[in-house]
């Protein structure tokens, strides 16, 4: 009898699940919740409970038993900056959760995997969450002291595509030197400098490449213009920044694949638009080449826009004249947090104590 781990990630639309009886899945999957069944949660913490019966529901019409698990991982939230690594879930997490500085689906992964794990008397983790933060100092820095720049990404799969690439390619991660492209419904884009992420725009609220619904960054003097014009809430303007800018605020859709199709059908302004994306997160990737300072492995096209030949070889032609470009498409987020419940269940790494 193998390892069982039960990883958890929570979307705002969905639940993926995976159970793995060490690297061999036996469960798979995606809970998909409706703008009805979420509109009965005021908050999304209220959707706790609710989004755990899903869980242990599926897991009953598997007939799986949760005295059969080793350990629960779940997605981490945004708590405190911390480094990389995979931490036990404890109480001054929970607390931290529960009350994030930012309320996203992602705060409900570790109280999940804990719930689960109390039941099932294992112990719950999770790896590598999205404040992960290794920058250089210099990289916090702004023009304004009063706004510094935060470390805010897809950390996990930024984290496991990087030691995919080293293990396929013979490089050793803590000795490496690769550029790493997430592209998503956020897009963010990191220098990997031995082991560590240096640099990396915020791909949560503002700054690096506008993406599929997120504005990236603005020039500074037109958004306050925007601020005080009278025009847009608050409210308004903080939803262009996180989930109604890019693709969706000039083409009504955060769909690249829609967008292709209205591109073979001839619209103009939708391939203008694309092209601009993907051209922002080419200059990205320069940007994050004069961070390693020329001296890059790699260029790493990763999530589930990398699936979009199109948007691939654009970038390609753009950056291949800074390192070979590697495709490695979708995030794979549900495996890279077994892998790492397995590491520490193995003795490989310890877990981290969250402070």
């Amino acid at each position: 009898m193998g390892y069982k781990i039960l990883a958890i990630n929570p979307g705002s639309t969905s639940t993926k699940v995976a159970l793995y009886d060490e690297e061999r899945p036996l469960l798979d999957l995606t809970l998909r919740h409706s703008t009805e069944e979420l509109a009965q949660y005021p908050d999304i913490l209220d959707q706790l409970d609710w989004r755990r019966g899903l869980i242990l529901a599926a897991l009953r019409e598997k007939e799986f038993r949760l005295a059969d698990l080793s350990a629960v991982i779940g997605r981490g939230g945004l708590i405190r900056p911390i480094p990389a690594g995979v931490y036990e879930v404890n109480s001054r997490m929970r607390y931290d959760l529960r009350n994030a500085r930012m309320k996203h689906a992602c705060n409900l992964g570790g109280l999940l995997a804990a719930q689960i794990a109390h039941m099932a008397k294992v112990k719950a983790y999770i790896a590598d969450p999205p404040v992960v933060d290794e920058m250089d100092d210099v990289a916090r820095i702004t023009g304004m002291p009063m706004c510094q720049r935060k470390s805010i990404f897809h950390a996990l799969n930024q984290k496991a595509i990087a030691r995919l690439h080293c293990s396929r390619t013979g490089l050793v991660y803590e000795e490496a030197r690769l550029i790493v492209a997430h592209m998503g419904g956020g897009i963010s884009v990191a220098a990997h400098r031995r082991g560590r992420i240096v640099d990396v725009n915020n791909a949560l609220d503002g700054d690096g490449p506008f993406a599929p619904d997120r504005a990236g960054s603005i020039p500074s003097s037109e958004l306050i213009k925007a601020c005080f014009s009278g025009q847009h809430s608050e409210e308004e303007l903080l939803k262009f920044v996180s989930s109604k800018g890019g693709l969706v605020a000039y083409l009504g859709t955060n769909s690249v694949i829609q967008v292709m199709e209205r591109i073979a059908r001839g619209d103009q302004r939708a391939r203008k638009v694309l092209d601009a994306m993907c051209y922002n997160i080419s200059k990205q990737i320069g940007a994050m080449a004069a961070v390693l300072e020329g001296d890059v492995q790699g260029i790493l096209l990763t999530g589930g826009i990398a699936y979009n030949e199109p948007v691939v070889e654009y970038i390609r032609r753009h950056c291949q004249f800074i390192a070979p470009v590697t495709v490695y498409p979708g995030e794979n987020e549900l495996e890279a947090l077994v892998h790492n419940a397995l590491a520490v269940l193995r003795g490989q790494i310890s877990p981290k104590v969250y402070k």
